[in-house]
């Protein structure tokens, strides 16, 4: 192997079976190897994938005490906890096919039933490589989920040659954050999302910028069909399409998208990363590096970087 391949990626923009979290594992399984079958090693499906995420359109009413507890303790089932067998399938498909995948969910605690928390997870051939929870939910997410704790910013996946790390959705505009993940040295940078917007693709080009990294970007694509007729929570009946996706992949260098961005459909963007370009990329502009002035921000020295996870 070069000290930089090359690693095709794959951003899976897919429509979760809502409400159901072993089938949405299962849908995430066939889709990852629909990827693999494209040569990707490293795929990466939206922000809360497993087994729904509590979009802002219909999920703002949870702000009352009353009507909502239904939904919550299905959501709370249906949820994943990192110590069952929940995810075996990923693994197994990983590990036939020699991948990598980035997986949001909502994570639970079964040994402490309560909080939720919006989560990816690295997982790999030999297993779950990692995870994060996402920092700081986003206005009415936080009626749904937990704080993240930040003790996992330094999670760094070695995937296929290259250093792979990111951020959820809107934690990814929090400056701290992207540089905690930078320190880490992130060739590939992954942001799963529920951001549909123009201006979340001008975040995640500034990123790919400023990261010197290519960015994989997986929003969601979520119609109003795949609600299930039995939804406990009314839904705004006016609205044809909940997320509209947007699944794209931006090259380092100036930020240009290589990849989509897909709208408007399930599907999986390709893109073949070249490492060199983050190489070059940093070479102009490294901002944890010979361009981070650390000593006049007092920010942590860069050379405390950890191994990354394997």
């Amino acid at each position: 192997m070069t000290a930089f391949p090359t690693v095709r990626v794959a951003a899976i923009q897919a429509t979760p079976v809502i409400l159901d979290g072993a089938a949405s594992i299962e849908k995430a399984r066939l889709l990852v190897g629909e990827a693999a079958d494209e040569g990707a090693r490293l795929a990466v499906l939206p922000e809360c994938f497993v087994p729904l995420y509590p979009s802002n359109i219909w999920a703002r009413g949870a702000s009352g005490f009353g009507g909502w507890d239904e939904l919550w303790e299905r959501l709370w089932i249906e949820s994943v906890d990192l110590g069952g067998p929940q995810l075996d399938p990923l693994v197994e498909v990983c590990r036939e096919r020699e991948l990598f995948c980035v997986l949001g969910i909502n994570e639970r605690e079964s040994a402490r039933p309560g909080t939720l928390y919006n989560t990816i997870v690295y997982i790999g051939p030999t297993g779950l490589l990692g995870r994060h929870r996402k920092l700081m939910p986003t206005q009415h997410e936080r009626l749904f989920h937990g704080i993240g704790a930040g003790d996992d910013l330094d999670v760094v996946a070695d995937v296929a040659g290259a250093r792979v790390g990111g951020l959820i959705c809107w934690e990814n505009r929090m400056p701290l954050a992207r540089y905690a993940v930078y320190r880490g040295g992130p060739q590939i940078w992954v942001a799963p999302t529920a951001d549909d917007s123009d201006g979340w693709l001008a975040s995640v080009r500034h990123i790919a910028i400023e990261s010197g990294a290519f960015v994989v970007s997986v929003p969601q694509y979520i119609p109003a069909s795949a609600f299930p007729k039995h939804f406990p929570v009314e839904i705004p009946p006016d609205k044809p399409v909940f997320g509209n996706g947007g699944a794209a992949v931006i090259d380092p260098a100036w930020g240009d998208v290589i990849g989509g961005p897909l709208y408007g459909e399930e599907g999986i963007v390709l893109a073949d990363c070249d490492l060199r370009r983050s190489l070059h990329a940093k070479r102009w502009f490294d901002s944890v590096g010979h361009y981070s002035r650390s000593d006049v921000f007092g920010v942590p020295d860069v050379a405390a970087l950890g191994e990354p996870v394997e």
